[in-house]
């Protein structure tokens, strides 16, 4: 039988250990993936320290990946078939961690629902970047009622907050935003501004002035915007409230929240907070996924209407750098994502 290696977590709060594992078969609606870039997010390290998600050992966790279709189910579309190059999230989470389908190996099975095809103009590199930031984002959208078909204009007036915009789900939040129609505020270390600019926000505030509250709030008003949605992706729910507090119009206003800081958050009746996070059904995951990554991200990639970001730096080792990896990314980056290539 074919073999190759992986990276499995044996037991809660143990570090990574490389070892060779049997290369499953995909089934009727699954992807073979040669893996060529992995990128790293912070429930890596929660899943390898913390144990979260997970049931049993030995895992192998990871989301991020990009790679090339070795096989492809008998359902699945030409639009898999073997060569073609993809990025993908692989259901780690929503399998504990089952050896089979974690990103952190040579040979992932992935629900061909959680892959897109790479144009040419994006390395491997690139796109690993972009699943859990496009999954999340998405996530927020449908949990706090974002329609898909939402498309508004300027004269509409209608604003959207991020907080941390910065960061890799952030800074998807304001393209997909954008895209959306909506007049797009964002906070970020001044060091960013102009990059978040440039992928779609209209303002940019530094999360750090003590006075930004006000500030995002003055500004709002002398653009005429409306805040009904808010997207938070840095855990600041009470300045997030807080604006949207001033800033909605009836009814009231909805912000997602990427952090877990509480089951659901803080809701008054002014402002609604959910924690971001895909339905529990699988069935409906599993259309949302086949929207997210088999249309919409493949349409905007085509278009050039998504690009990925932040800024990446490449780790030296593989899958044998992975631990190192987790322990620059628990210990805190700003506006750079992490990639091991294989």
């Amino acid at each position: 039988m074919a073999t190759h290696l992986a990276a499995f977590v044996t037991g809660k709060g143990q570090p990574l250990e490389v070892q060779e594992k049997q290369t499953p078969k995909p089934g009727p609606d699954e992807l073979l993936l040669d893996v060529k870039a992995i990128a790293l997010n912070p429930i890596d390290w929660k899943m390898r320290d913390l144990g979260f998600f997970i049931t049993k050992y030995p895992v192998v966790v990871g989301s991020d990946i990009s790679g090339v279709v070795l096989e492809a189910g008998s359902n699945v579309s030409s639009t898999f078939k073997p060569g073609t190059r993809v990025a993908a999230f692989a259901p780690t989470v929503f399998v504990q961690g089952a050896p089979d389908y974690g990103a952190f190996q040579q040979r992932p099975i992935i629900p061909a629902q959680n892959a897109t095809p790479i144009p040419d103009y994006l390395s491997f590199n690139e796109a690993a970047i972009l699943p859990m930031a496009v999954a999340t984002t998405w996530s927020g959208w449908e949990t706090i009622g974002v329609s898909r078909n939402t498309s508004y204009s300027p004269s509409d007036k209608q604003g959207l907050l991020v907080w941390g915009a910065a960061s890799s789900v952030g800074s998807v939040v304001v393209q997909s935003a954008k895209l959306l129609g909506f007049t797009v505020y964002a906070t970020a270390s001044s060091k960013h501004h102009a990059y978040i600019k440039s992928l779609g926000a209209s303002k940019v505030f530094d999360y750090k002035d003590p006075g930004v509250e006000d500030a995002i709030i003055k500004a709002a008003k002398e653009d005429g915007l409306t805040f009904q949605y808010g997207y938070d992706a840095a855990g600041a729910i009470p300045s997030c409230h807080t604006i949207l507090k001033a800033l909605k119009g009836s009814g009231p206003a909805h912000l997602a929240s990427a952090p877990r800081l509480s089951p659901d958050g803080p809701t008054t009746d002014d402002v609604e907070t959910k924690f971001v996070a895909a339905s529990p059904d699988d069935k409906v995951r599993h259309e949302q996924f086949s929207f997210w990554f088999n249309t919409w991200l493949k349409e905007r990639l085509e278009k050039r209407e998504i690009v990925p970001s932040p800024k990446i730096q490449v780790l030296e080792g593989g899958l044998h750098g992975i631990n190192k990896g987790l322990e620059i990314l628990k210990a805190g980056v700003s506006g750079i994502k992490l990639v091991l290539e294989l």
